[in-house]
């Protein structure tokens, strides 16, 4: 047993490809000796975290809440800095980087949003956070170099994403992101990680979606959960579960059950997203047998699908339906809407499951939105035909037979839908209860003052039955 910087492990360091290390040893009995030896006593103690069956979530507790004027993404509170600020920030699984609006030359508004004022937004300051530190252009994160000044300059970022015009771009940050564990010890954990200071905002982020920044909980090495695994926070894993009334909750380190289904994910080196295989797709009673790869995306609202698929499952979701389809609309996103009768209170929704790589099934809640207008109620497949790629938006799904015609009474009609996968409850999967609460409070705000969509075109969406809470879903 050697010393980890006595000279046999420098001699082995020198001879191995691992030598360039070398030239970095530290002198015994220095500073940068005893640095290097306390940072890997930290790290031992994230490692021991990390293999217990306990999980790690944000220090303000673990609940998440969609919020309908906000986009109907789901959105949970994070605290950055020193002191700490905090955030509400939209949950996203399709990106990887995480941040939030600082040093804004561009932003969305806190002051006259509908939003600002049920909850104060804050605005992200480098200068008055005593842990806050710059990402410079020699950083392994930084992957912007061509517009670097120098390697000594801050790193800059730009990041684009697929809704139309919309992006963030600004200067890469390090700081403290607040956690703790969820045992019965509740441990407080201050961990380091970089995020991106968003100093201009297009798009949606200006006003419809992720006003006060944006998680993203990707497969890249910028991601927070990359980190947090990388830095021996956490074990390599997540969950989020997200119940038929919006409420939910966001766990890090989450090793999942032994009785839950599982399918792998298709990644590629490139540019590693969660892709999953669709082996089936059945609607109604009809069995659709063809593969096609999508990208399970917690921040997109809609599924998106590419032809022949969208035709194909749209064509069969019409073949069920007895309503009047009504005609196009260039202002609503969606192809197949349908008039729900003036003569009667309820429609047949055909039910809609979707097969994954393994068998594992997933049984769609909601296919449908509820649109509503002064003269009638409408409903449309909440499936956009895209030109690019497959997309699994956040649908409802339940386990129960997909093949089931279910009556949609529009007194009490479903709101757009959510992503969610299995059942599997646990005490962790319990959101923090007053967080839930607080967040309960923005959505209720955000109901009771639009029911609508914030874009360019207006419509109601009418509120679901009875609200429940249970059925937790794990993504």
């Amino acid at each position: 047993m050697h010393h980890r910087f006595s000279a046999p492990v420098k001699e082995w360091y020198h001879r191995s490809r691992t030598g360039l290390w070398v030239h970095n040893w530290p002198e015994k009995g220095s500073v940068e000796y005893y640095v290097l030896l306390a940072s890997h006593d930290r790290t031992i103690h994230r490692r021991a975290l990390s293999g217990s069956d306990g999980a790690l979530t944000f220090s303000d507790g673990n609940a998440t809440f969609r919020i309908s004027s906000l986009g109907f993404l789901h959105y949970t509170t994070v605290t950055l800095g020193t002191p700490g600020m905090t955030f509400l920030v939209a949950l996203d699984t399709g990106s990887d980087l995480f941040w939030v609006p600082c040093h804004c030359m561009k932003c969305a508004s806190t002051d006259d949003s509908p939003y600002a004022s049920d909850f104060e937004l804050s605005i992200y300051d480098a200068d008055r956070s005593s842990t806050s530190k710059h990402v410079t252009c020699s950083n392994d994160l930084c992957t912007h170099h061509d517009s670097c000044n120098g390697t000594s300059g801050y790193c800059p970022y730009h990041v684009s994403y697929v809704s139309s015009e919309t992006s963030t771009s600004g200067i890469l940050v390090e700081d403290i992101l607040h956690l703790r564990t969820l045992d019965n010890d509740q441990e407080f954990i201050k961990a380091y990680v970089t995020f991106g200071c968003g100093q201009v905002q297009t798009g949606s982020f200006l006003d419809i979606a992720a006003p006060n920044g944006l998680f993203g909980l990707g497969l890249e090495k910028v991601s927070v959960p990359s980190t947090l695994f990388r830095e021996g926070y956490m074990a390599n894993s997540f969950s989020m579960c997200f119940g038929h009334d919006g409420t939910g909750r966001i766990n890090f380190g989450d090793k999942g059950s032994l009785d839950q289904e599982e399918t792998p994910f298709h990644t590629n080196s490139f540019h590693p997203t969660y892709n999953v295989n669709v082996t089936q797709v059945r609607v109604g009673t009809t069995v659709l047998d063809y593969e096609f790869t999508a990208l399970f995306d917690s921040g997109t609202s809609f599924t998106y699908l590419v032809d022949p698929f969208y035709t194909m499952l749209s064509d069969s979701f019409k073949s069920h339906v007895r309503d009047q389809q009504r005609p196009p609309d260039p202002r609503i996103p969606f192809e197949y809407c349908y008039i729900m009768s003036h003569d009667t209170q309820t429609s047949l929704i055909p039910g809609m499951s979707l097969t994954m790589d393994g068998g594992g099934q997933l049984v769609v809640y909601d296919p449908i939105i509820v649109i509503s207008s002064p003269h009638e109620l409408v409903y449309c497949l909440a499936v956009v035909k895209s030109q690019e790629l497959n997309i699994i938006g956040r649908y409802n799904l339940e386990d129960s037979n997909a093949s089931e015609a279910k009556p949609v009474n529009y007194a009490k009609a479903p709101p757009p839908t959510t992503v969610s996968l299995l059942n599997h409850t646990t005490q962790s999967d319990v959101p923090d209860t007053n967080k839930a609460r607080d967040l309960a409070a923005l959505s209720l705000y955000t109901y009771a003052s639009s029911l609508g969509l914030h874009t360019k075109f207006r419509f109601e969406i009418l509120v679901k039955k009875a609200r429940e809470f249970g059925g937790h879903m794990e993504a």
